[in-house]
């Protein structure tokens, strides 16, 4: 947590008229005295507006030698003019051509309308009046508030209606004032003022406060509130995008947004005027401008909000207690960056922005006024009638003060750059040279290659100079500096250079700016970086190993570059789509070998499969670099692990779609650490690679997770190891639902899965609700011997504790139970599996219409009867006649027998 403590910038000693200062400033009792004082952008300059019972301005100026503030002139008007100031304006004179150092230009408005504009020059003599104009055009305008933003004035004035009018007797028009502004421009010695323009007519009475590009409309504050429609709503007007936004203190959104061509206040709040008198806002008690087009506001409850540009308000603090219970309790605040000072009394608290929790609070000797330095707009400044102050962090300060101590070296980016050309060339050349010696980068500069020597040459041009259009003719023209060749090289790589360049000044940004900056920086360099490298045709090792450590070190940046890259959108139906190109895709299907293949866990039939000749906590270690592939599903397991299943299927959909499947089989990269099934290693299925991840990131395993691959890959060992943990995990609703949706699939794969949950049906009771789903997808080719012969191999043991009874068992057996289950049993029954025979047999009694031709000729003579095999009694079995008598039996009968032929094998057909 940071701490704060407060320095003392001044105690006015280094101001001209010191003791006045301070005696002007203690001696006012009036509890908005400090309201009237504005300091100068830099603190130089204070300004105290006189009120009562004087009326004027006073300045007081710090210069930087004594002897400038005996000999200069103040700006300073008496009271003999009889002119109260309404306001004084600081002209942004950065924006208008008038960058000269030590100087300043400030507007002095009085409440007639008529405007001073002086000038403040240290190295002259001080204050300098540069010209006096009438901001209104009517002589009976009189200005209740005024701000400069940008390159224009904007005030509020007060047109009184004409003489010949009819009276309104005690009620006054409240609505018989009018916004307007003026653009101006400074120049040397010289004000130069536009025409006046009208941005809101028959208005009541509003504050002006100008806030970065916009301008608020803020009730009048000061005397008693009125209780009328106009004290209950905002107005912020947009220069840039001429609008106005309808905003109300006890909303936190915008009430509407009009265009400004409208510029009657009475049609612009019509259709709003009902809604108006329903609203009951708290009172406002003050207002301040954040300088990037917000608002602060304090109400009478306490509440300190922050209204945005947009016209969203946003509560940030609540003062503690009743510290605003007593009517005019004097309040300053100002925004710096992500901290809020808040000054109420002589108590002040430091308020973070974003949360709204109160780091620190001071309190002060003195009510005090905060105002903002542009030059440290993230420190408060505190003025009070002891001295200036300034809230310094300790952490910052130490940071600052550690940086100002570390010696400069002064490194020419061209001469490292050439370096880097040469140690570029020198391994590009040792790598392809069939000589044992050693290449060094001396060697290089004597000339023994003059690749590098030009390479180098047009580096330090262009870095020198920069290549414009009249540069590369002069290169290309033969009797320019250098020769023809080299000219159009040059012309050829400026693309480039122009790449490498923008790049060293990204290093020096990362360098030199802060905080915020880098991470904006460093995410837009992760973008562009993710963007070329899946761009590419195919990764080497060296981009992937380098694609790798941008995963690792910028997790979060990586993961939204990657979407970028892939143009990744959830349509938040549970599907993902892409638009990128094929190739894109190309390079994140692409597998390649990772160089610790015991880091991966491959599935072998849709089994875990461990390398065991290694220890379990090397196999946890992540491999040294992941392929493109896994990259996305690691980081879509740490921040989007819900989508990991619709990512493989989006990538088994572009896989297929682009028939990249083809290209993958044969390239020349392999994926190491497991088999090579199903397509064999450099073909290795994508669920496969995808469940490798998720056993490496979570090794005791996600089942949900896990599952939902398996049933993405779709292939039949994935689906039966799914079925297999579903069943595990005794989740039988779904298990038939994943039956009833793949077995339709193919006849092999729904007679695996009818097999599979036949066996299960054997050993408990859980499935039978579900019996009749599964009876329905049983497999054409199945027979009735085919489902006991089934059912008699996986029958439990007798004597398994878990199942202490069954009902398919040897009648020899010493222990046999009584031949009528236990109705809490879980052996099976007949009854359970005569929906089911009965179902076989009844589609293996109709006729067959496989031969149904040949049957009906008469050229061919019927087939002779097949030979009847015989028992070992000499009785023959016939298993037409067993059937029969099955189908002859009565329900009851049926329901209640068992079958005592588990040491007899069936025949395999008994209708042939």
């Amino acid at each position: 947590m940071s701490e704060f403590w407060l320095d003392e910038l001044s105690n006015f000693g280094d101001y001209a008229n010191n003791q006045e200062l301070t005696d002007i400033l203690t001696l006012s009792n009036d509890p908005n005295s400090v309201s009237d004082v504005r300091v100068s952008p830099d603190g130089r300059h204070i300004h105290i507006i006189l009120r009562k019972p004087k009326v004027g301005l006073v300045t007081f100026d710090k210069y930087e030698s004594p002897q400038s503030g005996q000999t200069h002139k103040k700006l300073e008007l008496s009271s003999s003019r009889t002119l109260p100031v309404v306001d004084i304006c600081y002209l942004d004179h950065h924006n208008n051509n008038n960058s000269s150092r030590g100087t300043a230009a400030v507007a002095v408005v009085y409440e007639n309308g008529k405007a001073e504009f002086w000038s403040f020059h240290e190295r002259k003599a001080g204050w300098r009046l540069l010209q006096t104009a009438d901001l209104c055009n009517g002589p009976r305008a009189r200005v209740v508030s005024v701000c400069a933003c940008s390159s224009f004035i904007i005030w509020c004035e007060e047109r009184p209606p004409p003489e010949s009018s009819p009276s309104l007797g005690s009620t006054r028009n409240k609505l018989e004032f009018c916004v307007c502004r003026r653009d101006f421009e400074v120049e040397d010695g010289s004000v130069s003022l536009g025409g006046v323009k009208i941005t809101l007519h028959n208005s009541p009475k509003f504050t002006v406060m100008s806030s970065g590009d916009y301008v608020h409309l803020v009730p009048y504050m000061k005397g008693k509130p009125l209780q009328c429609v106009s004290s209950k709503f905002l107005l912020t007007w947009s220069p840039h995008h001429d609008s106005f936004t309808v905003s109300a203190v006890c909303k936190n959104t915008p009430i509407k947004k009009v265009s400004a061509k409208e510029s009657d206040f009475k049609k612009l709040i019509t259709d709003c005027l009902g809604y108006f008198f329903a609203l009951e806002p708290p009172e406002l008690y003050n207002a301040s401008p954040t300088g990037c087009g917000g608002l602060l506001l304090l109400l009478s409850t306490g509440w300190l909000c922050l209204l945005q540009k947009d016209g969203t308000l946003r509560h940030v603090y609540k003062l503690p207690g009743n510290s605003l219970a007593k009517h005019g309790t004097h309040t300053s605040f100002c925004m710096y960056q992500n901290i809020l000072a808040l000054v109420v009394g002589q108590t002040l608290h430091l308020i973070e922005s974003s949360c709204g929790k109160e780091l620190q609070t001071f309190l002060l000797k003195a009510k005090g006024m905060l105002f903002v330095n542009p030059a440290r707009r993230q420190t408060p400044f505190l003025l009070s009638d002891t001295g200036l102050f300034v809230v310094l962090d300790k952490k910052t300060d130490a940071s600052n003060c550690s940086s100002k101590v570390k010696p400069v070296e002064t490194v020419h980016p061209e001469a490292l750059l050439v370096e880097a050309v040469f140690e570029e060339a020198c391994k590009y050349y040792q790598q392809r040279s069939l000589s044992s010696t050693q290449l060094t980068v001396d060697a290089l500069k004597r000339g023994r290659f003059q690749a590098p020597i030009s390479l180098a040459s047009i580096l330090r041009c262009y870095l020198s100079t920069g290549l414009r259009k009249k540069d590369a003719e002069m290169l290309l023209n033969p009797g320019g500096g250098l020769i023809a060749g080299q000219g159009k090289l040059m012309v050829s790589l400026e693309g480039e250079l122009r790449i490498l360049v923008s790049l060293e000044e990204l290093k020096g940004s990362l360098v030199r700016g802060g905080p915020k900056e880098v991470e904006v920086m460093c995410e837009n360099l992760v973008e562009k970086e993710m963007v070329r490298l899946l761009s590419s045709s195919e990764l080497d090792k060296e981009a992937l190993l380098y694609l790798n450590s941008i995963f690792s070190i910028f997790p979060c940046q990586a993961w939204r570059a990657a979407q970028a890259a892939l143009q990744l959108h959830y349509n938040g139906e549970g599907s993902l789509s892409s638009r990128a190109p094929p190739d894109v895709w190309k390079t994140v299907l692409s597998l390649t070998t990772t160089s610790s293949p015991t880091a991966v866990l491959l599935f072998t039939n849709g089994q875990p499969k461990r390398n065991h000749g290694v220890r379990n906590d090397h196999t946890r270690k992540p491999a040294a670099f992941l392929p493109v592939f896994e990259l996305l599903c690691r980081s879509i397991l740490h921040f989007q692990p819900t989508w990991l299943p619709k990512f493989l299927e989006l990538a088994q959909q572009q896989q297929g779609s682009a028939g990249l499947g083809l290209s993958l089989a044969s390239s020349s990269w392999s994926f190491s650490g497991g088999r090579g099934g199903e397509g064999g290693e450099n073909n290795m299925p994508l669920y496969r690679r995808a469940l490798c991840v998720l056993s490496g990131v979570n090794p005791d395993g996600d089942q949900d997770l896990e599952v939902e691959l398996l049933l993405v890959g779709g292939r039949p060992n994935a689906i039966l190891q799914a079925l297999r943990i579903l069943m595990r995990k005794q989740q039988w609703e779904r298990v038939t639902q994943v039956a009833q949706r793949f077995c339709k699939q193919s006849p092999l794969l729904n007679k695996e899965i009818f097999t599979t949950l036949l066996c299960e049906v054997t050993h408990h009771r859980d499935l039978d609700p579900y019996l009749d789903l599964l009876w329905a997808l049983c497999p054409e080719d199945f027979t009735v011997t085919t489902i006991l012969n089934l059912v008699l191999k996986n029958l439990p043991s007798p004597h398994t504790p878990s199942h202490p009874a069954t009902f398919f068992m040897s009648h020899a057996t010493p222990s046999s139970p009584s031949p009528f289950a236990d109705p809490d049993s879980s052996q099976l029954t007949i009854g359970l599996l005569k929906p089911l025979l009965r179902k076989v047999l009844q589609r293996e009694t109709k006729p067959s219409q496989r031969y149904v031709d040949i049957l009906q000729s008469p050229l061919y003579p019927p087939p002779a009867l097949p030979r009847q095999p015989t028992d070992p009694l000499g009785c023959v079995t016939d298993p037409s006649a067993d059937s029969a008598a099955l189908r002859a039996e009565t329900p009851e009968l049926q329901s209640s027998t068992n079958i005592q032929r588990s040491g007899v094998a069936l025949p395999a057909d008994p209708l042939t």
